[in-house]
């Protein structure tokens, strides 16, 4: 791919989003030189010589990284999307099909050793620091039409089928050229949308933010009432110091020490969970995952049974081939432009893309990214796909593709650990989110405003992600409503033709319930 010279200013390692005099932005791509910031005007320097072999395969000096920054990296965004090892077999093994419930303790060990394949995939295939798990949304949707439709194998193999398509589009260049038809004023609203999204989950998870009267309300009775939410607040606040400070491993301090002072607590007060397991609220004052306390058992052998229980065509067999078509198109929507968002917003935030704000050797990423998807529905636990946790280690340093390996690494461990795992609990986690998503906001200066044809579709596509709690969602207003209002001020030379297309299927996917009603 052709050298493109940045025309921004390089970010201080760390994903601030500071500048720095001096420092060498990131290459276009992996073996092109790089360059030296020296003031208004740049000059190509040296090229940067790799200390062993594992900075030449990684590229670590090549991005302004180290290998210390890079484990940081690697253990922050662990920790910030450690959560899915719990929530997925929460979600999952709750959906009653036919009497049958799939086990919690199995769907929690396959999640865990599954992200940790895939994700040590990714940092050895794609080298760039994208961790993967199973997609929350996706198994949600999976949940809802196995407990209504099909079996759990028989949906699983919907999720596998779904996957390989997505594959075949990766195979064929189709999913590439998607992402880079995209619009600069879109990706940019992708990243802003997602730092939104982001900060509602993590306000969410710790229950700043609840289902309320009429929408949402303010903690407890509009009162920031409970340990956990005090646990919180005080963390959101130390870690917001400990970043404006640049404090190495800030975002990883932060969760650390939240989960000690969080232990404490619980041994003192015992607060108990704020949800029971049949969902009911026990106590709205209560941890809103995970009880922070020492587990009994820290060890134990992950089983892995799930893996392989699944039918490729039995719910074709059930429901028919044009309503099973219909579940394939669904979760492939979802997954397809998931990862387009979470691509463009984690590699911006940690200066990975180029002036076209595109991913440079974007296909490894994209072809691991599918095929986690088919793996993920071939090992019962859902369709697999990239996290925008991943912020989180991109916002604490992490560049390169080693970071995932030592996430994938951790998850692989926490299989086998699975308890231990549940000693985090999310008022730990949620603060990062909440300062990631500030981190991603500060895109937003890069957006144009003096066009109301570009900013309807920015602001449709920022707005929708958190309101919809969906990041397809918010790309597929963007994009139907950028290529209809650029059509209608008679600039339709500039939608690129694959616009058309993707806007057409999102036409189709925000009218698949009236679709369904017809057939």
């Amino acid at each position: 791919m052709p050298d493109k010279s940045r025309k921004r200013a390089a970010k201080v390692p760390g994903g601030t989003g500071a500048t720095a005099v001096g420092a060498a932005p990131a290459p276009a791509d992996a073996g092109t030189p790089a360059e030296v910031v020296t003031g208004p005007r740049r000059s190509p320097g040296p090229r940067v010589r790799p200390k062993n072999g594992l900075d030449r395969f990684f590229s670590i000096t090549e991005r302004r990284s180290t290998v210390g920054r890079e484990v940081r990296g690697g253990f922050t965004t662990f920790f910030a999307m450690a959560y899915i090892v719990v929530l997925n077999p929460i979600i999952l093994s709750g959906a009653d099909v036919a009497g049958n419930t799939l086990p919690f303790a199995s769907v929690a060990a396959v999640t865990a050793f599954v992200a940790g394949v895939l994700t040590i995939a990714m940092g050895i295939v794609g080298r760039y620091p994208f961790a993967l798990a199973t997609g929350l949304g996706i198994n949600a949707i999976v949940a809802v039409y196995a407990a209504t439709q099909l079996t759990w194998p028989e949906v699983m193999g919907l999720v596998v089928l779904e996957g390989l398509l997505i594959t075949v589009l990766v195979l064929t260049g189709f999913r590439r050229a998607v992402f880079e038809a995209i619009p600069a004023q879109l990706k940019i609203a992708i990243a802003v949308g997602i730092g939104f999204f982001l900060t509602i989950i993590g306000l969410a998870d710790a229950g700043v933010i609840r289902p309320g009267s009429p929408l949402i309300s303010f903690g407890v009775g509009g009162q920031l009432a409970g340990w956990p939410l005090l646990t919180f607040v005080v963390v959101v606040l130390v870690t917001s110091v400990l970043v404006v400070r640049k404090v190495r491993g800030g975002l990883l301090l932060g969760i650390v020490v939240t989960t000690l002072f969080a232990i404490v607590v619980e041994a003192i007060a015992g607060v108990g969970p704020r949800v029971g397991p049949d969902g009911n609220e026990l106590n709205a004052r209560g941890w809103a995952l995970q009880v922070p306390s020492w587990p009994d058992d820290w060890f134990g052998l992950p089983d892995l049974s799930l893996i392989g229980n699944f039918s490729l065509f039995g719910g074709f067999e059930r429901i028919g081939v044009l309503a099973a078509l219909l579940i394939v198109f669904s979760i492939m929507i979802a997954d397809f432009f998931d990862t387009v968002g979470t691509v463009t917003a984690v590699g911006a935030e940690g200066d990975l893309l180029d002036e076209d704000r595109n991913l440079p050797r974007s296909q490894p990423v994209l072809l691991v990214d599918s095929l986690a998807a088919a793996a993920g529905g071939a090992s019962s636990i859902s369709s697999n796909t990239t996290y925008i946790e991943s912020a989180a280690g991109v916002g604490d340093g992490a560049r390169t593709g080693l970071a995932s390996v030592v996430t994938g690494v951790v998850f692989l461990v926490a299989a086998f650990f699975t308890p231990l795992v549940q000693v985090v609990p999310s008022e730990a986690a949620a603060p990062v989110l909440v300062i990631v998503g500030a981190m991603l906001i500060s895109q937003i200066r890069d957006l144009s405003w003096d066009d109301m044809s570009l900013v309807i579709p920015a602001f449709l596509t920022i707005a929708l992600m958190p309101f919809t709690y969906s990041i397809t969602n918010g790309i597929g207003a963007g994009v139907i409503s950028f290529v209809l209002l650029r059509l209608a001020v008679g600039r339709r030379r500039d939608v690129h033709p694959l616009m058309w297309v993707v806007a057409a299927v999102f036409v189709v996917y925000f009218a698949l319930e009236p679709i369904q009603q017809l057939l």
